[in-house]
């Protein structure tokens, strides 16, 4: 990030225009003033200075400063590769799609804010200071850009012990510095000559350096703002899970991911390596360049050969990382490298659709070529050091078989303790009970990722039996551990919990509350907090955090669905009605609005226009199978029995093992006389759920019935 001026502003601003769907983008000088004329919040064109710079390569984007301390990020942005690359030009964040006023992805929007979305980690020593009563912002930093104080902490004393000033004698030990990244220090990574691989010389004995690192380089939310150096990455940030949001099933990226989520997947972060290892941090250059890199710690004669990648040497397959670290576009044309450093997989590919190294470069060829050609070069499937994958795919849709799959990933500390932590948190589907095993061992598992994760794992069990359980985590040293479990507990009386618990509770409760009132800029933190206040039965604060919540964003659906519900709650049925049908008009793609809207309308009896809303829904989104069973329920009571059938039917071939839908198909069928298929969809759903004493009563009497 830096001011913008003739030696940084790489765009082109010499008169230049761009047209993005209509909306055509002038950008000028006027005098030392960058300028650009654009659409503003009322969707009329405006002049606007620009503020600063934000990156350099492959793009540069562009702040502008706009009333109430913000400043906010133009969805127009200069490609600066050279010309042969495709670069030098305006493009579009967006392409294809024209972003008005009302959309928060505008520029002028709550998602393009950099208070918010951007300055933590471009800036040092930021403060946000946001003022949730004025809505405005009084950000702050020490300085504008990453220095050395945003990894180091405070260095007044190492410049003291530098200049040999005061009692400088007293920070030998540490040169002064608040934190010591010194995990490399005397390591050396000898290679053995047998394996052609390297074994660290002494053991990594902290994550320091990775965790410092993590505060920008991971996929989280902030949840606190006074950050002291060296303590764990989860006493500030909330870090995301291998969630099927942002990760592929195997752990490759999906959505813009950064690279901690990655790293810690790896071999190499579990055999020790550390970001620096290949990284110089001051310098931001690698250590070494192309295949060099990897040489450091793999034997150049056993691995960089055509022997093992089967490429031609000089050849874009010949190089490591287009195989084990292959790239991601995102923001149109920034591609990123996947940190997770994995084998390619292209059997996963053919097994469960999850993407491989391979065909990422032969695009022309199927999966099957690939894994085809790999039995070839190596005479077996290569499987490599990620042996989750088919577990998260079988948690995340629900199959056979799924919750002992998910409880033996989380018992297998031979894999990564992010894979065991989105394991743990997919068990929640089944609401565990405290005396389970894989509850029992989360409690004190060594990695915070895996205590958070058992806190959501117990999020649809009965709070009060879980109280308990979840005591432990309610004084972990890991914030976001125990703000986790104050948010599932959320609700629990307090004279129910014995008085140390009790204290610990309340604690972590204000812990979760401060977390959401740092991020009060964000509708999200409104309506957490709404969530937990209804638990606690205080309505009337529930209803004042989703307002404000809307107020912020008009167009936040979970917002909208929320108080509508809580509307729904206090026979408000009339305003509830009105929140939803406003927030379609601001987001008509959404579907959660219009099942919820649906919804309201049978209960009040509107079947037909109730009907309408459930297909809207369905229609618009028939990703969630949720939305179809209810749209399915509601054409069988309106009587349309034989379009409920198919409609599921339909829904089933997407999602198999969805088992409302099983279970609704095996009513309609049997009512409508077609106990042969009824008994059909019966087996699938016994398949699924084995255990269940109505499930296998429904077999045996559609087994009777049908041989009878």
């Amino acid at each position: 990030m830096q001011p913008a001026t003739a030696s940084t502003v790489l765009g082109d601003f010499n008169n230049a225009s761009f047209n993005n769907s209509g909306v055509i983008s002038n950008f000028f000088r006027s005098g030392n003033k960058y300028m650009v004329r654009t659409d503003g919040p009322d969707g009329a064109p405006h002049d606007y200075e620009i503020g600063y710079t934000f990156g350099v390569y492959p793009l540069q984007q562009y702040l502008i400063a706009m009333p109430g301390g913000r400043l906010q990020a133009l969805g127009i942005a200069w490609d600066s590769r050279t010309r042969e690359l495709g670069g030098q030009g305006w493009f579009f964040l967006y392409p294809g799609q024209k972003i008005t006023p009302d959309d928060s992805r505008h520029w002028t929007g709550i998602d393009q804010n950099w208070n918010y979305m951007c300055a933590d980690c471009h800036s040092t020593n930021l403060r946000k200071n946001y003022d949730a009563g004025t809505r405005t912002f009084a950000t702050s930093y020490a300085e504008i850009d990453v220095a050395c104080e945003a990894c180091h902490g405070p260095g007044s004393n190492h410049v003291r012990w530098s200049k040999k000033e005061g009692d400088w004698k007293s920070f030998d030990a540490t040169e002064g510095l608040t934190i010591a990244l010194d995990e490399r220090k005397a390591v050396a990574w000898p290679i053995d000559p047998a394996t052609g691989n390297a074994r660290r010389s002494t053991p990594r004995l902290s994550e320091r350096e990775i965790q410092t690192c993590a505060r920008c380089h991971a996929r989280r939310g902030q949840i606190h703002e006074d950050f002291v150096h060296g303590q764990p990455v989860g006493d500030d940030y909330r870090v995301a899970l291998l969630d099927e949001d942002h990760y592929f099933a195997d752990g490759q990226i999906k959505e813009e991911d950064y690279e901690y989520g990655s790293f810690i997947q790896s071999r190499m972060f579990h055999a020790g390596v550390t970001c620096s290892d290949c990284h110089e941090p001051h310098s931001a250059r690698l250590r070494a360049e192309g295949n060099n890199l990897c040489a450091q710690c793999h034997s150049a004669a056993k691995y960089d050969t055509p022997a093992h990648h089967f490429h031609k040497v000089g050849s874009a397959g010949a190089r490591c990382v287009e195989c084990h670290m292959p790239t991601r576009t995102y923001m149109v044309i920034d591609a990123r490298r996947d940190h997770s450093i994995r084998i390619p997989r292209p059997d996963l590919s053919v097994k469960i659709g999850t993407p491989n190294a391979c065909t990422n470069c032969h695009t022309d060829k199927p999966a099957q070529w690939a894994l085809d050609a790999v039995d070839k070069w190596y005479g077996h499937t290569p499987v490599g050091f990620q042996r989750f994958a088919e577990t998260l795919e079988a948690g995340a849709a629900g199959a056979p078989g799924a919750q002992q799959l998910l409880e033996g990933l989380v018992a297998d500390h031979e894999q990564p303790a992010i894979a065991r932590a989105s394991a743990l948190s997919m068990l929640k589907d089944y609401a565990p009970a405290a005396t389970d095993d894989a509850v029992r061992a989360g409690v004190a598992d060594e990695s915070a990722l895996v205590r958070r994760a058992l806190a959501q794992a117990m999020s649809n069990s009965e709070p009060t039996a879980s109280a308990a359980t979840l005591a432990p985590l309610l004084s972990d040293p890991v914030r976001d551990v125990r703000i986790e479990a104050a948010e599932v507990l959320g609700g629990v009386p307090m004279d129910n919990l014995p008085a140390d618990v009790a204290g610990a509770f309340g604690r972590a409760t204000d812990e979760y509350i401060a977390a959401q009132e740092l991020n009060a800029d964000r509708p999200e933190a409104h309506m957490n907090l709404a969530l937990l206040y209804v638990r606690e039965n205080h309505l009337d604060k529930a209803e004042a955090e989703l307002k404000t919540a809307l107020s912020l964003d008009p167009g936040f659906a979970p917002g909208a669905v929320n108080l509508a519900d809580l509307y729904r709650a206090q026979n408000r049925d009339d305003e509830g009605e009105r929140v939803l049908k406003d927030a379609i008009v601001r987001s008509p793609n959404d579907a959660s609005l219009d099942h919820a809207l649906g919804l309201l309308m049978v209960r009040q009896k509107r079947s037909g226009e109730g009907l309408d809303m459930l297909a809207a829904a369905a229609r618009i989104d028939p990703g969630n199978a949720r939305y179809v069973y209810v749209y399915a329920v509601a054409l069988n009571d309106a009587g349309s029995t034989g379009a409920a059938i198919e409609t599921l039917e339909t829904s089933l071939k997407l999602h198999p093992y969805d088992r409302d839908s099983l279970a609704a198909l095996v009513n309609f069928l049997e009512e409508s006389g077609n106990t042969t298929a009824a008994l059909t969809y019966a087996q699938r759903l016994g398949a699924l759920e084995p255990g269940n004493p109505q499930v296998q009563q429904m077999l045996k009497d559609l087994t009777e019935h049908s041989h009878g």
